[in-house]
């Protein structure tokens, strides 16, 4: 079957994007992955860990909102590929600096800010130059892309010391600056990827206060909610799963290694799992399948509690992070590409990824002292009550007060 002009340039931009998410993902999971050699050599404390990631996502966080925010005004080519290159500097700089504990952690925390100049322009680029479906399956790949990243830094971190784990992301990350920069600069002259195509209201410069209103017509309030609980645990929960297994299982590091790398390669399959079961099984209802996946990953974190025997354990613990990243999946993938009318899908995609890992910063803090002041048994728990929350906020409450009033 032929493909349409517009299906082949929504596959090059999407292939663009996704393989330049890649390296960014794979620079996101290396502390996570490496974690267990940290510890295991004496060098460095959970507490620390703790602090650097919770550093990391802070600087994640804000860049995030400022970067979303510009995003909207300068072209991708610029914003993804100075993005890449800098995030390979700090990236490098951070195990030459490690003996520099203070100053190496504000160091790795730049490293998030400048891969905080992705996310929110590749959206915007992808929703104003492919068709809404087109866009879907873009936003898909690249979804697909990060969680495949978190494996392959875990394959990293099984066959390499923690140093060289840090010096093979810069290089990857060096080498898709450049890709990136050549392919957009080449897309452009072409007139794949064009800009400036959609504004919000009436006016060329749209009031602050007005683009509010424009959000809030759109349910940003009730996105920001998911955005955060999702955020806390496919960004959270997924960091410390390495960790759960060394001390929950007692698995040895390198294990704990290779464990994370086979269950974020399922996790990684997430979205197109949640897209087929939005279009196939819920028929385009968003709401609804997003209800699905929250409560599905409740009965999941019940199980895990429940049931202590490590592969079955380790097998629920898998399930319930990928219905919860299937809830983030549909944010991400559908929700928002679905702004591009607005005008402002990187300032609001980049909003929604600021409370995302703002609340996995503070989450993370928090997770490794309750890991050891009441255990990870309790942990689950408190896991399994913020997806309860989600399926609460996504209930149909319109429809059920109906009921009740006839």
């Amino acid at each position: 079957m032929k493909l349409s002009k517009n299906a082949r340039n929504a596959i090059f931009i999407g292939s663009l994007c996704s393989i330049s998410y890649l390296a960014v993902y794979i620079a996101r999971n290396i502390l996570s992955a490496v974690t267990p050699q940290m510890l295991e050599g004496g060098g460095f404390s959970e507490e620390y860990i703790a602090e650097l990631s919770s550093v990391y996502l802070i600087f994640y966080a804000i860049g995030q909102l400022i970067n979303g925010a510009i995003g909207d005004k300068i072209k991708a080519r610029y914003m993804i590929s100075f993005g890449l290159l800098l995030a390979g500097v700090t990236n490098l700089l951070f195990p030459l600096l490690s003996g520099y504990s203070g100053f190496a952690k504000y160091i790795y925390g730049c490293t998030g800010f400048f891969l905080a100049m992705i996310y929110g322009p590749m959206t915007k680029v992808v929703a104003e130059n492919t068709e809404p479906i087109h866009a879907t399956r873009c936003s898909l790949g690249y979804t697909f892309a990060a969680f495949f990243g978190s494996p392959l830094a875990g394959v990293l971190a099984a066959f390499l010391t923690w140093q060289s784990v840090f010096v093979t992301s810069s290089a990857a990350l060096f080498l898709m600056a450049t890709v990136a920069f050549t392919s957009f600069l080449i897309l452009e002259k072409r007139g794949i990827v064009r800009y400036g195509q959609y504004r919000s209201g009436n006016s060329d410069k749209p009031a602050f206060s007005e683009g509010i209103k424009v959000l809030l017509k759109h349910r940003i309030a009730k996105f920001a909610c998911i955005s955060i609980l999702t955020g806390v645990i496919r960004t959270s929960v997924v960091f410390w799963l390495p960790t759960f297994f060394l001390q929950y299982h007692g698995y040895s590091p390198k294990t704990s290694s290779l464990l994370f790398t086979y269950a974020t390669f399922i996790l990684s399959a997430t979205p197109f799992l949640a897209v087929f079961l939005y279009e196939r099984v819920m028929k385009f209802n968003m709401d609804r399948t997003i209800l699905a996946l929250f409560s599905a990953s409740s009965i999941f974190f019940l199980l895990v509690f429940l049931i202590k025997f490590p592969p079955v354990n380790i097998a629920l613990i898998v399930l319930a992070v990928m219905a919860s990243n299937g809830a983030a999946s549909m944010l991400w993938s559908r929700y928002c590409p679905s702004l591009r009318d607005t005008g402002m899908v990187s300032g609001a995609t980049g909003f929604l990824d600021f409370l995302s890992y703002t609340a996995a910063a503070i989450s993370n803090i928090i997770f490794a002292n309750a890991a050891t002041e009441i255990g990870w048994g309790y942990l689950i728990l408190v896991w399994m009550g913020l997806m309860l929350l989600g399926v609460a906020l996504m209930l149909p409450y319109g429809k059920i007060l109906g009921k009740s009033a006839k």
